[in-house]
């Protein structure tokens, strides 16, 4: 823990100096009149959306790449610079990027800010047994739309001769969001007993819910949790009792886990197989359609489907 707050204070001491600096030489000023909005994203589960929706008037960045695990990502200086710069910031909330909300607060009252996950009712999101916030939101389609109303909102706000714009292509993209969940309906289709999704963290609860699935992760909801041998142990033995034909692994999480079950299941007998890789606190590659989030829930959906529906 200690570790983890002088981190938070250095990178909010460096935030402050280069934000100071922007503001000597000219780098921070007005941007109103330039030909483009700058938009800085943690997760690229925002900012690929963002990007279609506000089309030619947005240059959108996303800190976090491909195979980034956001529950433990530190800034870079690079990443301060950016936010720095930035007209608008969006990121998820709800704890996804503890590493980086100490900076988001010291600048919100210098420009727009928002954490859309923190915009939906509290009804709306998921605690674990714990008592820990599930910050997965994405996941559950419905919400991810009211979290990108609600950046499209601060976006009219910011740029209200743009506003007709991004609603229209809004309206348009969610279209495309309405048409993911008829397909995601196919996931009914697997027998009900195997209707059991194990993965390496517990970040597909709100798949689940929307989906029909329960979900088992070997770590708790953020990736700092540890696993431990009773629960191995304990997942094998939901396997067994669930006759769960395949398990999965994510792209952004050690593979080390999963691969424990699969060997601790064979082991005892139990013939269990490595479902695919999804993709749950990142996305794939830009430029690839799994690298878009229609492609990566897509993918997901499939890659599920084919595992699990035998």
């Amino acid at each position: 823990m200690k570790i983890k707050k002088w981190g938070s204070i250095f990178f909010l001491s460096l935030f402050l100096l280069l934000a100071a600096c922007g503001d000597n030489d000219g780098t921070s000023a007005d941007t109103s009149n330039a030909e483009t909005i700058h938009v800085v994203t943690t997760i690229a589960q925002i900012g690929e959306p963002l990007s279609i929706i506000g089309g030619d008037k947005l240059t959108v960045e996303s800190l976090m790449g491909p195979s980034v695990d956001p529950h433990l990502y530190n800034p870079t200086q690079s990443d301060i610079s950016k936010v720095a710069e930035a007209d608008i910031i969006f990121y998820n909330g709800l704890d996804l990027e503890a590493n980086m909300v100490e900076v988001f607060k010291s600048i919100s009252d210098e420009k727009p800010v928002l954490a859309v996950g923190e915009t939906l009712p509290d009804e709306s999101i998921l605690i674990d047994e714990a008592g820990a916030i599930d910050p997965h939101i994405w996941f559950d389609i419905n919400l991810w739309q009211q979290a990108l109303d609600a950046a499209v909102e601060e976006l009219k706000e910011y740029s209200p001769e743009n506003a007709e714009l991004f609603e229209k292509n809004k309206q348009a993209y969610f279209e495309k969001l309405d048409a993911l969940k008829q397909d995601a309906e196919k996931l009914t289709e697997i027998p009900e007993k195997q209707r059991v999704l194990v993965t390496a963290h517990d970040a597909f609860g709100y798949f689940g819910h929307m989906n029909g699935l329960e979900v088992i992760g070997l770590q708790g909801l953020s990736t700092e949790d540890e696993v431990g041998i009773s629960d191995i142990n304990d997942t094998i033995a939901i396997i067994k009792e669930y006759e769960i034909p395949a398990i999965f692994v994510e792209s952004s999480i050690n593979q080390d886990a999963i691969q424990a079950v699969i060997e601790g299941a064979q082991s005892d007998g139990i013939n269990v197989e490595l479902g695919g890789e999804l993709f749950s606190d990142a996305m794939g590659e830009p430029g690839t359609e799994e690298g878009t989030y229609v492609g990566m829930y897509k993918h997901n959906i499939e890659v599920i489907y084919e595992a699990l529906n035998k």
